[in-house]
C-alpha cells in the first residue's frame, strides 16, 4: 500500500500492512505470513507475542505513563538502571536512558565532550572513526560516522571525524599476515592519527564491536579492541563502544564487549533492550566521569522529553529478565553456530556468495560477482534491493545493503532472527532466502 499521508522512507514504495505479529512471524493485512529474519533491524530479539513483555506493558500503562524527569524520578528507571548497571563492564555503573540508539551515541559525544571540559582539556574535540562506521541519523551521532552515502547529502552540516580503516579481514588482510598481525596493524592507524593530531586534541575513538547494517556482521580478529583499548589508554582518549546493534545478548553475550575482554569508558545500547515492544534506549558510562560532572558543574547539559519514560522502562527491565535471567539470551551462540553451518550448507558454494561470517544470531552473507577476486557486483545492478523485494515475495524479512566495501561498492544481507528461532524455521530461514537470492541474481 502507497501512503497518502505518512510520510515514508521511500516515496514511491508499496508496503503491505502489518497488522499483528506471531513469534518470529509478521502478518499483514490480508494474512501474509512473513519470517522476521532480521528482527526488523536487529530490534525483536524475543520475536513479536512475548506475553510477559506484553503483561509488563499492560499493567505499567496503568500505573504511570509519563513523568518528565526535570521533576521526577520513577521506579522503572531506577530498577532498569540498577539491572543495567548490576550486568555492564566493570565500572560502568552510570545509565542514562533514552528513546533509542541515534539517541544514545547523541548522548555519548556530548557526554565526552562535557567531560573534557570540565577538566580543562577543552582543546579535546576530535572525533575519530571507522572508514564504513555508521553510528546513528541525529546531526551528531551521523557526523560521528565514516559512511559516505548516508553522509553525503548533509556533509555541509556534519563534524569530520578522523577516520582510519575498518577491522575487515576479508577484504583487507595480506596473504602473509596472520589474522592477529592483521589486527595489530589495522588497530595502528589509530595511534598513528592520534598522534598526528596530538592526543591533546583527541576527545574520543567510537566503533562497533561487531559491524551492523553497513557492512554486514564483521567481526574483529583477535587481539584487535585490546590493542585499541591500550591505545585509548595510552593517550588519555575516551573509548566509546557503539552496541545499539550488536548489544543485549545478539552476539552472544549481553553486552559485546564481553567477549573482546576490554571495558569501554562508555558505551551505547538500544534496539534489543526494548525488543521492539518499546522505543528505548541507554548510554552507560563509567563512574569517573560521572563523578567528574557531578563534582564539577554537577548538571549534564543535555537532556531529552523522553529520558526514563517508565513505560519503556519497566518493559526493557522485563526484556532483560527475558534475555538473561529465563536464558534466552544463553541460547544465541549455539543457534548461530547451527543457523551459519545451515547457510554454509546451502550457499556456501553458491558462485555469488563471498563471505558467510558474524557471531551469534548476528550474520552476515557478503555477495560478490566473482569468488576469487571478491570483485563486487555493479551498484547499478542493486542486487542487495532486489534480494529484499524478492525475500518479502517469498515471505522472508531480512536486511540487505549495498555499499559494503566503501559507501557504493558491495552488497550484503544481514541476518539477526529473534532468539527464539526454532531448528524448523532456521530451516525454513535459510530455503527462503536461496530462492530470493537465486531470484535476485538472475539478471
Amino acid at each position: 500500500m502507497k501512503s497518502r499521508h505518512v510520510f515514508a522512507r521511500h516515496s514511491s514504495a508499496e508496503l503491505p500492512i502489518a497488522v499483528s505479529g506471531d513469534g518470529c512471524f509478521l502478518v499483514d493485512k490480508f494474512g501474509g505470513r512473513y519470517l522476521d529474519a532480521s528482527s526488523g533491524a536487529a530490534v525483536s530479539c524475543l520475536g513479536h507475542s512475548d506475553q510477559e513483555v506484553l503483561e509488563t506493558l499492560r499493567e505499567q500503562s496503568k500505573q504511570l505513563s509519563f513523568a518528565h524527569t526535570s521533576f521526577f524520578t520513577n521506579e522503572p528507571a531506577e530498577n532498569l538502571a540498577s539491572r543495567l548497571a548490576d550486568l555492564a563492564p566493570d565500572g560502568v555503573n552510570r545509565v542514562y536512558i533514552v528513546s533509542g540508539g541515534s539517541e544514545a551515541v547523541e548522548s555519548a559525544i556530548k557526554l565526552a565532550r562535557q567531560y573534557f571540559v570540565e577538566i580543562g582539556e577543552t582543546a579535546r574535540k576530535l572525533i575519530i572513526s571507522r572508514r564504513q562506521s555508521y553510528h546513528g541519523n541525529t546531526i551528531g551521532a551521523l557526523g560521528a560516522g565514516g559512511n559516505k552515502w548516508r553522509r553525503e547529502k548533509f556533509e555541509d552540516l556534519l563534524a569530520t571525524p578522523v577516520l582510519i580503516s575498518p577491522c575487515y579481514c576479508y577484504r583487507d588482510k595480506k596473504e602473509f599476515e596472520t589474522e592477529e598481525e592483521y589486527g595489530q596493524r589495522v588497530a595502528d592507524e589509530l595511534d598513528r592519527e592520534i598522534r598526528s593530531a596530538g592526543p591533546e586534541n583527541v576527545m574520543a575513538f567510537i566503533a562497533e564491536p561487531v559491524v551492523g547494517a553497513t557492512a554486514g556482521a564483521i567481526c574483529p580478529v583477535p587481539g584487535y579492541f585490546k590493542k585499541i583499548r591500550d591505545i585509548c589508554n595510552e593517550h588519555g582518549v575516551l573509548l566509546i563502544l557503539d552496541e545499539v546493534m550488536c548489544g543485549m545478548g545478539r552476539t552472544g553475550t549481553l553486552f559485546a564487549s564481553e567477549l573482546e575482554k576490554i571495558i569501554p569508558d562508555i558505551v551505547t545500547i538500544a534496539k534489543g533492550l526494548g525488543a521492539g515492544y518499546q522505543p528505548i534506549g541507554a548510554m552507560l558510562c563509567q563512574d569517573q566521569i560521572h563523578d567528574t560532572i557531578a563534582s564539577g558543574s554537577g548538571f549534564f547539559h543535555h537532556g531529552h522529553t523522553y529520558l526514563g519514560h517508565p513505560i519503556a522502562c519497566a518493559t526493557a527491565t522485563t526484556v532483560l529478565k527475558r534475555i538473561v535471567d529465563d536464558g534466552l539470551g544463553s541460547t544465541v551462540i549455539k543457534k548461530g553456530v547451527l543457523l551459519k553451518k545451515k547457510l554454509e550448507q546451502k550457499l556456501g558454494s553458491h558462485p555469488y556468495v563471498g563471505d558467510i561470517r558474524g557471531r551469534g544470531l548476528f550474520i552476515g552473507i557478503e555477495m560478490v560477482s566473482n569468488k576469487r577476486t571478491k570483485t563486487p557486483f555493479d551498484p547499478t545492478l542493486n542486487l542487495a534491493g532486489r534480494i529484499k523485494r524478492a525475500a518479502m515475495e517469498f515471505g522472508l524479512i531480512c536486511y540487505p545493503s549495498q555499499g559494503t566495501i566503501d559507501g557504493v561498492y558491495g552488497d550484503h544481507v544481514l541476518l539477526a532472527p529473534p532468539f527464539i528461532i526454532s531448528d524448523e524455521e532456521m530451516d525454513l530461514l535459510v530455503e527462503r532466502l536461496c530462492l530470493a537470492i537465486s531470484k535476485a541474481s538472475n539478471f
